[in-house]
């Protein structure tokens, strides 16, 4: 049984807001998409349809980094091994 502190909500029931950044490659790739859809202009010599594909390509690593990094501080998965930390 995990530890909890004594009037605080149950481990499972916590909020963990640094998991939105999990949503930027969606809407990055999804949402945004049909209003990028243009051949015109032209950034770095790309099609700018191209550039946007290539910068959330880029960008969707950074933000699984940013949640895990948010999810960490807030303790979670901290000492939890491949067994959610039983023994």
């Amino acid at each position: 049984m995990r530890n909890q502190s004594p009037g605080g909500p149950p481990p499972g029931s916590r909020k963990r807001p640094a998991l939105l950044w999990l949503l930027l490659p969606y809407v990055l790739f999804l949402v945004v998409l049909p209003f990028v859809n243009r051949v015109t202009p032209t950034v770095l010599g790309l099609p700018f349809l191209f550039f946007w594909m290539l910068l959330a390509t880029l960008l969707t690593p950074v933000s699984v980094w940013l949640a895990r990094r948010g999810d960490l501080r807030r303790g979670r998965g901290r000492d939890d091994g491949p067994t959610g930390g039983r023994a």
